[in-house]
């Protein structure tokens, strides 16, 4: 793995975890009471920004690093990947 596919791979994981972690813990304008006029009472109310981008930042991280050892420490190689489809037959 290059540079450029360590980036890519990073931001890759960093969205897909992102989209994971943002309905977590995330109440309605509906349960907070305060509907703001002309929104839907399900639009989310208060949205803690920094919280849920530092956690989907180090849950990234951690991800990251594991596929980066694995990758680095040769456990899986190019060679197990393509031998895959012998499982199969």
């Amino acid at each position: 793995m290059n540079l450029t596919g360590g980036i890519v791979l990073f931001a890759s994981l960093w969205f897909l975890t992102l989209f994971v972690v943002m309905p977590i813990g995330q109440r309605s304008q509906a349960d907070a009471g305060e509907v703001v006029l002309g929104t839907h009472e399900g639009a989310p109310a208060g949205v803690p920004w920094r919280r849920k981008l530092a956690l989907t930042t180090a849950i990234t991280a951690l991800m990251w690093a594991a596929i980066a050892y694995v990758i680095f420490s040769g456990t899986i190689t190019r060679a197990d990947i393509a031998n895959l489809d012998q499982l199969i037959r």
